[in-house]
């Protein structure tokens, strides 16, 4: 039990800083700062020892609102009264806003992971019926923020707490419970165990211990923010001198933090980033320990599944397919009609798990779109299993919705039960099985990267499937997740371009170039001579070098067109390439082992230079 509370709690911290977090921390960060309550510092000239000068005088509601008198001080229900400190001085009582809104989301992620679905069930409520009020309640607290009259309103179920702070937080608190609604974190195996568990209604001491340290471990970062927002708002005069229109901006920062996510604008935005968390999540999530304290709350159906490795290096018989079962509906076939896997033999399936509003799934996408467009003809069938993470991805109308918006084409298996999910033990979003042409799992991969092996496998197994078939070039886009320490993919394009350095490049017009005088740093790439730069590739013309230091095994380029490529490598040329028809990909470099070497070709006039890869 004690290994499961630490392994959540590590999960729950990781979760907290991944790039999924990113659009609740702006609000996070200034909630902290708006409570409006006072400082938590001396008053200037505030004494205990003055005379009882008669009724208080009128002050300021917490909100900003109409002033009201202070209630006289043996009267039970009053507000809490600053009190006094050993040297007579008073203190303004303590701005706990932070608190209350890291307590209001980890409560309601919480509560709602394990038992919304039960209690959605049981009342026949609708399944997105959690987003929309986490959605109703980001408005109403901007408004409340922005509009004083609206902050009482929503703070009133509080105000009878007598002699507690939390009784001017209770907005605060409102706050953190329509942010837990609206929580979606990076899914791993933790998130992905407490999710099924909690769709299931099979709630077990194991998961509760997992869930509350989980929610825990996601609001130690979080509180950390908040409390950082506070500390601005104390320190800065300038936030003290304009808490109002500070007040202003956090509540329009809500509205349109709602907007955002109600119309996926905020998804949009997450997808462009990298998921720079996942390495070290899945050293923790993943790891021996914890798939052995992960595996108990699975059943011991298709067992031999576990003969084969994430993401391993050469393709292995892992068992025959688990069928799609508990299937409630299917999208993007005809008639949406069902897909049984026996009617794919001959071919190679790959089995995508995923679900519309995970990041890392919507990151995944594009690879499977190149992989259907290159290899459909050659005989590769994707299917995707929709397994929803939350209540309100079951609903239908969002799926078809998120799959037309990213662009999802492939048949599409709505796995509302999660059984399919179980069926083969799987534990990431997203997840990919690689079905060979006798319906047998060869290989699969948890979560985002590794896209240049899993195209390796898929071009591996149409090969066995028919040997004498016809594969294209691997896909440009193949490479995009190269592993830290190689040089990524790099784009010849005046707009796609990364890691440029030298004469500024001219768009589409013959330029001359010239290499730059200092050595050129780890990947980065300078051009010489005279080079056309377009959208599509660099076209050479008289003279035309171009220089790259690099970290890889091997170094490939796509070239196109009639001529010749002289590779030098450290200074020493150690190959001529002949280059002759549309874009193909040609091996520059061949290294038993990783290195860093300093490539330069020397190339035509006429060739057609795409992009390098790095393997």
């Amino acid at each position: 039990m004690l290994t499961l509370a630490l392994i959540g709690l590590l999960g729950g911290l990781i979760t907290a800083v991944s790039p999924c977090i990113l659009p609740v921390l702006p609000v996070v960060f200034l909630a902290g700062g708006t409570g409006g309550k006072g400082d938590g510092r001396t008053k200037p000239g505030a004494t205990t020892g003055a005379p009882d000068a008669g009724p208080a005088p009128p002050r300021r509601g917490a909100a900003g609102g109409p002033a009201v008198r202070t209630a006289p001080a043996q009267d039970p229900a009053a507000p809490e009264a600053p009190a006094p400190d050993p040297a007579g001085a008073v203190r303004a009582p303590r701005n706990r806003r932070p608190y209350a809104v890291v307590a209001g989301l980890v409560v309601s992620f919480a509560f709602f992971t394990l038992l919304g679905v039960t209690i959605i069930s049981a009342l026949g409520l609708p399944q997105d019926i959690l987003r929309y009020t986490g959605l109703g309640l980001l408005v109403l607290i901007g408004l409340g923020l922005i509009l004083p009259p609206v902050e009482r309103v929503l703070e009133k179920p509080f105000a009878r707490i007598p002699q507690r702070q939390v009784n001017k937080e209770g907005s605060a608190f409102a706050l953190g419970l329509g942010l837990g609604l609206l929580y979606v974190p990076c899914a791993g195996p933790v998130l992905a165990a407490i999710t099924v568990a909690g769709a299931r209604g099979e709630i077990s001491a194991d998961i509760v211990v997992l869930t509350l340290s989980f929610a825990v471990g996601t609001a130690v970062p979080l509180l950390a923010f908040a409390l950082a927002g506070r500390r601005v708002a104390e320190r800065v005069a300038a936030f003290r001198r304009r808490a109002r229109g500070l007040r202003i901006v956090a509540g329009s920062l809500m509205i349109v933090l709602a907007l955002g996510l109600a119309f996926d604008v905020t998804a949009a935005i997450q997808r462009t980033l990298p998921d720079y968390t996942s390495g070290v999540q899945r050293k923790i999530e993943d790891s021996d320990a914890a798939r052995q304290q992960l595996s108990g709350l699975y059943d011991d159906s298709n067992k031999e599944l576990s003969r084969c490795e994430d993401g391993a290096d050469e393709l292995r018989a892992c068992g025959q397919a688990p069928p799609l079962e508990g299937i409630d509906g299917w999208l993007n076939t005809p008639g949406n009609r069902p897909v049984d896997l026996k009617s794919l033999r001959g071919k190679v399936t790959l089995i995508d798990f995923w679900t519309y509003s995970c990041i890392n799934c919507q990151r995944a996408v594009p690879h499977l779109q190149d992989w259907e467009r290159a290899y459909e003809d050659a005989g590769l069938r994707i299917i995707g299993v929709h397994s929803p993470e939350f209540a309100f991805e079951k609903k239908r109308d969002n799926v078809v919705s998120g799959a037309r918006k990213l662009g999802v084409t492939w048949p599409v298996a709505l796995d509302n039960d999660l059984t399919t999910w179980d069926n083969y033990r799987n534990r990431f979003w997203p997840a990919k099985y690689l079905i060979d042409a006798e319906g047998t799992v060869r290989y699969f991969k948890f979560g985002e990267g590794d896209y240049d092996k899993t195209e390796k496998m898929i071009r591996e197994l149409l090969r066995q499937a028919d040997p004498t078939v016809a594969l294209p070039e691997p896909t440009g886009r193949a490479m995009d997740d190269l592993t830290t320490g190689r040089t990524p993919e790099t784009y010849l394009s005046n707009l796609r371009i990364r890691g440029y350095v030298g004469t500024p490049l001219v768009d589409d017009k013959p330029a001359v170039y010239r290499f730059p005088r200092e050595p050129l740093p780890l990947n980065k790439l300078s051009l010489d001579g005279t080079w056309t730069a377009g959208y599509e590739h660099f076209t050479a013309g008289p003279d035309a070098r171009l220089a790259f230091t690099y970290r890889a095994k091997n170094a490939n380029l796509v070239l196109a067109g009639t001529g010749k490529v002289t590779v030098v490598v450290d200074g020493k040329a150690t190959r001529t390439i002949d280059v002759s028809g549309s874009p193909a990909l040609y091996r520059l470099t061949d290294d038993k082992d990783p290195r860093t070497a300093r490539l330069e070709l020397r190339l035509d006039e006429g060739l057609e230079a795409y992009a390098f890869t790095f393997g």
